[in-house]
């Protein structure tokens, strides 16, 4: 299960920690306790609380842009995973941003994809492929 620090959380909605905590304090999102014993949030919870903020409308910061090229790059959570015999369909959500990729079944096992995950969509022309961002 993946979970994520309060701080790392608003990161990656966009939200200053404080923010976190307190909308975590006011039951707006649910929390856990990590190994450590510091509070957290599960991974597949907060892809829910990401796609929920988005459909409210809210302007999300997605973060300063470190660099730009051809490729722009989206970090965001992993909030559907769909997978048949051949292909998969992944949805990853970045701020208010919804990207969606479609790649080979045999891709998306080896790069252990489930909702929740942290992932980077990089799009590039009408591609979007999808990376896991080294953690912790």
């Amino acid at each position: 299960m993946t979970t994520f620090r309060m701080r790392e959380a608003a990161d990656l909605l966009g939200i200053s920690d404080d923010t976190m905590r307190r909308w975590a304090d006011a039951g707006r999102v649910a929390t856990t306790t990590d190994a450590a014993g510091r509070r957290a949030v599960d991974g597949a919870v907060l892809a829910h609380f990401a796609e929920e903020l988005a459909a409210e409308g809210a302007h999300l910061e997605t973060g300063d842009v470190a660099a730009v090229s051809l490729r722009n790059r989206f970090t965001g959570l992993v909030t559907r995973v769909v997978k048949d015999g051949v292909m998969a369909q992944v949805e990853v959500q970045s701020g208010p941003h919804r990207l969606v990729s479609l790649m080979s079944r045999e891709a998306a096992d080896e790069l252990g994809l489930e909702p929740g995950m942290l992932a980077v969509a990089a799009v590039k022309a009408t591609n979007v492929s999808v990376e896991i961002p080294r953690t912790r």
